[in-house]
């Protein structure tokens, strides 16, 4: 059985669906969630779960990221993680965080990369004038939203769309694209999932 740790800033619904897809005949299991807000509404839910939980402020580190992923790092190791999966956790890791886990941290990122890495994507499909936006599942290396391509899901831009409206639609894609990449790879299938 894998053990996965999930990194969250928020609500964690990316999370709470991997969550809940580890069970049964999945060959995985959460081991942790852990965030960099102490705050982040994601904690409970995961708890609720059974899932054991951390914080570790960012906060108090300043702009020393070393120093904050150290801290970071202790309860991650602690848990014995196989795969770590990003869920819209919201700071930048180092060359050093990232290569601890090379080959065995995933992300989901908000737009069909390689278009519109970083913020702000569904305003800039939008400004572009897009026919179809999506989300993207990829391994994560040192480059920000870089890294082999795990899956991708997608979604038509519809006349009177907004920047909310896109990113719920998108949103609902996440939700069935991450848990399917997931067991999959756990499985140590690498090959991409396409959905949409």
């Amino acid at each position: 059985m894998k053990r996965v740790a999930l990194l969250i800033s928020g609500g964690g619904s990316n999370m709470l669906r991997l969550v809940e897809s580890m069970t049964g005949d999945h060959p995985a299991r959460a081991v942790l969630v852990a965030s960099n807000d102490p705050h982040a509404g994601g904690l409970s839910k995961a708890a609720a779960l059974g899932v054991p939980t951390v914080a570790v402020d960012h906060k108090p580190f300043g702009k020393d990221r070393a120093a904050f992923e150290a801290e970071l790092l202790k309860p991650i190791l602690a848990a014995e993680p196989d795969v770590v999966c990003l869920c819209g956790f919201m700071r930048v890791l180092t060359p050093d965080f990232v290569g601890r886990f090379a080959g065995r941290m995933l992300n989901i990122h908000p737009s069909l990369l390689p278009k519109y890495p970083g913020l702000h994507t569904h305003q800039r499909a939008l400004d572009a004038g897009d026919a179809e936006a999506g989300c993207t599942v990829h391994e994560v290396t040192p480059v920000l939203d870089d890294g082999p391509l795990l899956g991708q899901a997608r979604v038509p831009v519809l006349a009177g769309d907004d920047a909310a409206t896109l990113a719920a639609r998108v949103l609902a894609m996440e939700h069935q694209l991450y848990p399917a990449v997931l067991r999959r790879f756990v499985a140590g299938d690498k090959t991409p999932v396409w959905l949409g």
